[in-house]
């Protein structure tokens, strides 16, 4: 009788999943009887500590995207109608809401672009901070209340202590966002989905809620979404960026590729659109034309009605997204011509 000896063959470690992975997302709303395409495949991942900006002008379905995500859309009239999205690896549609209630604020949370509406006005903001700790949580009164005064003061609220008894019309904009964004963070979640974060705040102020957000994203090694339509706030911040044109991708990059290399027309209409400092007095050049009805996409590509070099083939064909240099992807049927063009 033998024995056969086996050699062991060293396994390759696991790969671990993307922090937050979306993957071919569909959102209609249905509307007096027609479909509206909110959302057309949205694809993108998100890693730990990474933030990735979505960018796009309104109505380009980044909001919508953002509310799918959390799971937050009102059904009806909105529906998701494909896609994934997964949180290390665990998908998140199709989960009861009892569920995805215990997954928001604790693991995903969100910061909403406007903060006035989001906070309750007949509540104090002590009282909103520490009902996440309460329920999520279960801590008593007096815990509850020194963990909303610890993170008062870590987003900055000058007097924390003296201004939990405030309500939230008793703040600025700026003081209320910072509260948004404590209550947000309360939980110390996975992932941050931050919605336009700094709309209505004078450009001062801007500054310190997007450096405030970068400290504590460092801090807590959170991954963060960053949905903007605003090109000098995610030139600071993402590490990668997803250009939203119509519900769909019209170009996805690392940001200073995309910067210094964009592969679609409408992504160098959108940098052509920008006050630059190295051109004072330069006439700012506006992409002409208006964003598609979404009940009613023109065939082939979206943007063909307001692009500059569109032919034939762009109203005929829908482009599919194409790959023009790692990691850089674009949907454009003459993306490789344009990512090669010089920036004016």
């Amino acid at each position: 009788m033998t024995t056969e000896l086996t050699e062991d063959v060293p396994q390759e470690p696991a790969v671990p999943p993307p922090l937050l992975e979306v993957d071919d997302l569909h959102v209609v709303f249905r509307v007096r009887g027609r479909d509206v395409r909110a959302v057309n495949g949205l694809s993108y991942t998100l890693g730990e500590g990474e933030t990735v900006a979505i960018l796009g002008e309104s109505g380009s379905g980044k909001s919508v995207a953002a509310q799918a995500v959390m799971g937050i859309l009102d059904t009806p009239p909105a529906q998701i109608t494909g896609g994934s999205v997964r949180l290390r690896g665990e998908e998140l549609l199709g989960l009861s809401e009892r569920r995805r209630r215990g997954y928001r604020g604790d693991r995903i949370s969100m910061i909403f672009q406007d903060a006035l509406t989001a906070l309750n006005p007949v509540f104090t903001v002590g009282d909103q901070i520490r009902e996440m700790y309460r329920v999520h949580r279960g801590f008593g009164r007096r815990a509850a209340r020194d963990k909303a005064v610890e993170l008062m003061e870590r987003v900055r609220i000058p007097s924390a202590a003296q201004r939990l008894g405030d309500y939230p019309h008793q703040f600025s904009g700026g003081m209320r966002q910072r509260i948004m964004i404590a209550m947000a963070l309360a939980l110390e979640p996975d992932v941050l989905i931050a919605d336009e974060p700094t709309t209505a705040l004078d450009v001062t102020v801007q500054a310190q809620i997007m450096r405030l957000l970068a400290g504590l994203q460092d801090e807590l090694r959170m991954g963060m979404v960053l949905i903007t339509h605003d090109l000098g706030v995610v030139a600071g911040v993402a590490d990668r960026i997803v250009v939203m044109y119509a519900g769909s991708v019209a170009e996805q990059a690392p940001a200073r590729e995309l910067y210094a290399r964009p592969a679609h027309p409408y992504t160098r209409g959108l940098l052509a659109s920008v006050p630059r400092l190295d051109r004072r007095g330069d006439a700012l050049v506006p992409i002409k034309g208006t964003p598609p009805n979404p009940a009613a996409l023109p065939p082939g590509c979206p943007f063909q009605p307001r692009c500059p070099r569109a032919e034939a083939l762009c109203a005929a064909e829908r482009p599919p997204l194409v790959t023009v240099a790692p990691g850089h992807e674009a949907a454009c049927h003459f993306a490789e011509e344009v990512h090669g063009a010089a920036i004016d």
